[in-house]
């Protein structure tokens, strides 16, 4: 008997203790790729993220090249490359599939991109409203920049002019892969 509560109590130590407490709030979210899977941000908490709110038909769009190619080039050593589409700056295309044929085909991006939601103001999806939070910045245009430290231990925004390789970025990013 007693045996079987000390196996009981050890089992649901592993499953909801540690685990539960190695997510950090800020990635505790789930969110929707394009094609409709599920992704828990938990699951990156130990990796940088860099997320990015995009857009189609932005004068930015052609980021989407550069942030493919750090997706090929980090990704291996844990960077994740994480793409919100958003139509809040009215630049985005109307459909989850238009966005998704459009970002395969012109920039094959091949990083995650998911569904498309608002990133500022009060309808923000509540990661962006962290991410805001914990910057001290919110995307004020399409392709505003997020690099989260791995454990959500920091948070370093940029604005959209600020390419994805940009030397600020690079200067934060390298370190976090010791």
């Amino acid at each position: 008997m007693l045996r079987s509560i000390v196996v009981g109590t050890l089992l649901l130590l592993a499953l909801c203790g540690p685990a539960a407490a190695a997510c950090p709030p800020l990635l505790d979210h789930r969110v929707t790729t394009l094609q409709g899977q599920t992704i828990d941000l938990c699951a990156y908490s130990d990796r940088p993220i860099l997320v990015v709110n995009t857009a189609s038909k932005c004068g930015y769009t052609p980021q989407f090249e550069k942030l493919e190619a750090l997706h090929r080039q980090y990704g291996k050593r844990g960077l994740v490359v994480l793409g919100f589409p958003s139509n809040d700056f009215r630049q985005e295309l109307s459909t989850n599939a238009e966005i998704a044929h459009f970002c395969k085909l012109t920039y094959l991006v091949d990083f995650p991109m998911v569904e498309q939601s608002s990133v500022s103001g009060p309808q923000a999806h509540p990661f962006f409203r962290r991410l805001s939070a914990a910057a001290g910045a919110s995307p004020r245009w399409n392709f505003h920049k997020f690099l989260v430290a791995p454990g959500g231990r920091a948070v370093y925004s940029y604005a959209s002019a600020v390419e994805p390789d940009a030397p600020e970025v690079m200067n934060r990013l390298l370190p976090m892969f010791k």
